[in-house]
């Protein structure tokens, strides 16, 4: 059986991805939680990843880092990854790439964390240009292809990319179109995100370099943490 190595889900976006993307679409697997431990864990994660980071997969022989070329592989192996029709899936691989090669200010203004709110105290303007081309990105995908997800009706490899955003949007208050907004929502009411955020705040790691780093641009609101 395929293993996929992650770490915390708390904090891990990298990992959601994967994860979500295999639970929803019932592609067997055994997760493998490796947790953080302080910000490098690199020679510790050496140990099942080549490149000393999360995700990875392990399939029989084959070993697969970074998220966007897991997807890719089992995309391969299982044809609904992507969406069938050919402009559908061109829009999904663009977006997708576009997701993991960007929103830099997002990223660093609006670290993931699952088990917490928090309110942007101003939005900068590199945080409002990565909302604007969010917004835009979604409103497309919604409108073009005329479904609940970015590419259609169902469920695809697009919109696990985006599932780390739909945590940031809710839990940050970050400000978008009503239809972005109902997207988010759709995401955070999926089976397997429902799965991943209650095991989140249950998790009993603190990752403090990840919580400063909200704080910096955004005021706390609740910890909806469950410590076990």
């Amino acid at each position: 059986m395929k293993q996929l190595y992650i770490g915390n889900k708390n904090y891990s976006s990298w990992s959601l991805r994967p994860a979500v993307l295999m639970r929803s679409l019932e592609i067997p697997f055994e997760e493998v939680l490796v947790p953080f431990d302080g910000p490098d864990n690199y020679q510790r994660y050496k140990a099942f990843s080549p490149n000393g980071r999360v995700p990875c997969l392990h399939d029989d022989n084959e070993i697969i880092w970074d998220s966007l070329a897991i997807i890719e592989y089992l995309g391969e192996r299982n044809k609904q990854v992507w969406p069938t029709s050919g402009p559908a899936r061109a829009f999904a691989r663009s977006a997708s790439s576009e997701m993991h090669a960007g929103f830099h200010v997002l990223r660093a203004h609006c670290p993931m964390i699952c088990s917490a709110q928090f309110q942007i105290r101003e939005l900068s303007p590199g945080l409002r240009r990565d909302l604007s081309r969010l917004d835009d990105l979604f409103c497309e995908g919604l409108t073009r292809f005329g479904g609940d997800f970015l590419s259609g009706a169902r469920f695809s490899a697009v919109d696990a990319f985006f599932c780390p955003v739909a945590i940031r949007v809710v839990n940050y208050a970050l400000p978008l179109s009503q239809p972005s907004l109902d997207y988010c929502h759709r995401l955070l009411a999926l089976d397997a995100m429902r799965d991943w955020m209650s095991a989140a705040r249950k998790e009993p790691w603190f990752d403090e370099t990840e919580e400063a780093t909200a704080r910096i641009h955004a005021d706390f609101l609740e910890d909806k943490r469950t410590l076990i």
